[in-house]
């Protein structure tokens, strides 16, 4: 258990424990196990992505691996093998047509400057990275929002704006604008 977390864990194991087992159905007294451990590793999957998620954010606001590995009650070292940029990531795609280029490094303090000059260019955010923002080229210009994940995105839906990217803490929504690209 991390550094400080022991008052949280029940909580959060109450509402993991309930979202595994929502809308499972208990047939004769008898539920079904495997669809609770394939739920369960799901449920995994997602935490983990979640916290690498909340490292990058960290990260990116100025906070260092040693900080980070005394939060998660690891060695400095640990916490940036762990979580740091990997060979053969996402990073290393490949692709070569111009139409998808990695945006970085950036941090919570200059993404969305970077993301705004991105946008007039017509490139938009499609994923995102350690320090990273994935984006894609298009014909029209792109605004980006950065908001905090809170809830429902429904609110900025009616407003036009798309969900490109879940990076939690962070949603990052996109909107079209419709106008050409400016020459870069």
């Amino acid at each position: 258990m991390t550094v400080g977390a022991e008052h949280e864990a029940p909580a959060l194991a109450q509402a993991l424990g309930a979202a595994i087992l929502a809308g499972l159905e208990v047939e004769d007294g008898h539920q079904d196990h495997l669809a609770i451990v394939r739920r369960a590793a799901a449920a995994e999957d997602e935490v983990d992505a979640l916290l690498h998620h909340a490292v990058g954010a960290a990260r990116g606001a100025g906070h260092s691996w040693a900080s980070l590995g005394d939060v998660l009650g690891m060695s400095r070292q640990a916490a940036q093998q762990r979580f740091g940029a990997r060979r053969g990531d996402a990073h290393d795609d490949g692709r070569s047509d111009g139409q998808e280029r990695w945006l970085g490094p950036v941090t919570a303090f200059d993404e969305m400057a970077e993301l705004e000059i991105a946008g007039r260019q017509g490139w938009r955010t499609v994923g995102a990275g350690m320090l990273t923002h994935r984006v894609r080229r298009t014909t029209t210009q792109w605004e980006h929002k950065r908001v905090v994940w809170t809830g429902p995105v429904r609110r900025f839906e009616t407003d036009g704006w798309q969900v490109a990217i879940r990076a939690f803490p962070w949603i990052y929504l996109v909107r079209d604008t419709g106008v050409p690209v400016e020459d870069a």
